[in-house]
């Protein structure tokens, strides 16, 4: 039987509670770990993978005891990740990697042990980093998959201890059954995003209400959810905005830190004051987005606060709150053109995958603050792959130049 490396980690977007960043943990999985696994000749299997529900069950448990190699990306702190890793170092006394995001902080009990980094471009990883990330991870899964060195700090301070085990034919069947399986997770999240990428909304909403049947405590796939439902604009406009509302309201936004709740949150109720003219659809927009951007500095979460705190101004009868609205949208685009020019001024930034948007709330930012806005606009529209993003461009381009002629 082919030797097996399981991976527990997060999924999807993720946010680390201390630093306020959010981290892409798919790319790091699909552009470091599988690939680096996979040349060194092992089985590739993740937690998501064979999970049928938020739970860990007997599969993972077999697993985590028996694998002949285990990866855990603790980045951002998964509880499920750190309590699994836990497992495994009671279990085995060898052959467990742990990596992280080089950013982030190192919990004081992980401190001591040895911890693979790597470095996340935004959402993404810049091709370079994965290239030697991928080449250096392969090259430690190879020197420990053929020594037996303990890594595990609980066996190194208690040596006497014997190491939990499987009857080799009980986990040669629980093998057999993860890979008669049809239908995983992952592979129903990779299906949902394509789905999303394609403006495939409707079928991309059916995909994460089925991934949220098998995890339905999984904030990511509750935040998908709610965009698909809104962008896919069925029944109604409206109808789909009030529903993404309810899905949204799982997560809590009015009390949580979590940058990406925040921001779908605030781009909902900008489309409910858009639609239906009600200035508290307005006033909580502003809210969330002003919590999203305080907390991570998000370029395109404090666009979108900027224009929120335009519509305010062009609202309002008083003349020193408007002029105190239109200072403070002034002061958000100038520090979002400083966020970027950080950005730009990075090796590789061009390979983010989030490039286009950089581009396109740089242009954005041109515009509403009179000044040249044409090259990054012309870059934006080189890196399109959906009509609905020419779409969201054009229609906060035509936004600005109708708050613009309105002010004067």
């Amino acid at each position: 039987m082919k030797k097996i490396c399981f991976v527990i980690m997060g999924y999807g977007k993720k946010t680390d509670i201390y630093s306020g960043k959010t981290y892409d943990l798919d790319k790091t999985y699909l552009n470091i770990i599988k690939p680096a696994v996979e040349k060194a000749g092992l089985e590739c299997i993740r937690g998501d993978e064979i999970q049928e529900s938020g739970l860990i069950d007997r599969n993972m448990y077999a697993l985590l005891i028996q694998a002949d190699l285990v990866i855990a990306d603790i980045t951002t702190f998964n509880p499920n990740a750190i309590y699994e890793l836990g497992v495994r170092h009671a279990a085995r006394p060898y052959s467990t990697i742990i990596l992280k995001e080089k950013h982030d902080t190192i919990p004081f009990d992980l401190s001591h042990i040895k911890i693979f980094q790597y470095e996340h471009m935004g959402d993404d990883i810049g091709a370079t980093e994965a290239q030697r990330c991928v080449k250096e991870l392969k090259l430690l899964i190879e020197s420990i998959i053929n020594k037996s060195e303990t890594d595990s700090p609980f066996f190194q301070f208690i040596s006497s201890i014997k190491p939990y085990s499987l009857p080799e034919d009980e986990y040669s069947a629980i093998i057999k059954e993860l890979a008669n399986k049809e239908k995983h997770i992952f592979a129903i999240v990779e299906q949902a995003s394509k789905e999303m990428k394609s403006d495939n909304f409707i079928e991309a909403k059916k995909l994460w209400e089925k991934a949220l049947q098998k995890a339905d405590n999984e904030p990511y796939f509750i935040q998908q959810l709610a965009l698909a439902t809104y962008k896919s604009k069925k029944p109604s406009e409206q109808t789909a905005l009030q529903d993404a509302l309810r899905i949204i309201e799982g997560l809590d936004p009015s009390n949580t830190n979590d940058p990406e709740t925040l921001g779908i949150t605030g781009a909902i109720y900008k489309r409910l004051w858009l639609l239906t003219n009600d200035i508290e659809n307005l006033n909580r927009a502003i809210e969330f987005y002003r919590k999203g951007f305080q907390i991570n500095n998000d370029y395109y979460t404090g666009e979108n606060y900027a224009l929120c705190l335009d519509f305010k101004a062009n609202e309002e009868t008083n003349d020193e709150e408007r002029i105190y609205y239109r200072i403070e949208a002034k002061k958000t685009r100038e520090k979002i053109i400083q966020i970027i020019d950080e950005i730009f001024e990075r090796d590789n930034y061009e390979q983010r995958n989030d490039i286009k948007w950089i581009y396109a709330t740089y242009s954005i930012c041109l515009l509403a603050l009179d000044q040249d806005y044409n090259q990054f606009e012309h870059k934006f529209y080189s890196h399109l792959e959906a009509d609905w993003e020419k779409e969201t461009y054009e229609q906060s381009k035509q936004q600005i130049l109708t708050l613009k002629k309105m002010e004067d």
